[in-house]
């Protein structure tokens, strides 16, 4: 049994001034999935462009980290505010009390 015909490779397209199109293709940064995948949390809700809405147990391993291994990038967001529930900031509160030296 034989192979068809070869077939020649696709022409290039080029601009006007003879560069390759396909060169000239511009590379994104993939942030995660566009839509909702059943994968992705389901708490997780835009409010606007600036902000998002997630639960402490997703975020709470990944910064606990970022402060063992002394990540750069924790302080660019230092002055950032955070949304709290009043009975997590209570447990905190008491926790900073009681954690004190000498306390």
């Amino acid at each position: 049994m034989t192979a068809g015909p070869i077939r020649p490779a696709a022409p290039q397209r080029l601009d006007g001034k003879g560069v390759c199109l396909m060169a000239l293709r511009k590379l994104r940064i993939y942030t995660g999935p566009e839509s909702f995948s059943p994968t992705t949390s389901t708490r997780t809700e835009p409010v606007d462009a600036n902000r998002v809405r997630v639960t402490l147990g997703e975020i709470l391993p990944l910064l606990a980290d970022a402060v063992e291994s002394d990540r750069t990038w924790l302080s660019d967001f230092a002055e950032d505010e955070v949304t709290i529930s009043s009975d997590l900031n209570d447990v905190l509160q008491a926790y900073r009390h009681f954690r004190r030296p000498g306390a």
